[in-house]
């Protein structure tokens, strides 16, 4: 099973100094926002918005994380 981590969103806001009032007044909306804090799906669109808001790749916003055991692929 692959899980969904925005741990780099968070990193990335850091570094480049990004509030999330700035994500909010960007138009990520509060719902949106939850989500990234719970890490779970959002949309491509929302991706290339934040991508576009904090100037750098999605590798940079998500990773996915493979829970699969070893021996079960």
């Amino acid at each position: 099973m692959t899980i969904i981590s925005y741990d780099p969103l968070w990193n990335t806001m850091k570094i480049k100094q990004i509030s999330q009032y700035k994500l909010l007044k960007s138009g990520i909306d509060n719902k949106t926002l939850d989500s990234l804090k719970k890490d779970k799906n959002i949309t491509l669109l929302t991706l290339e918005k934040l991508c576009r808001i904090l100037d750098c790749s999605p590798n940079e916003i998500v990773k996915f994380i493979d829970e699969t055991p070893n021996n079960q692929h």
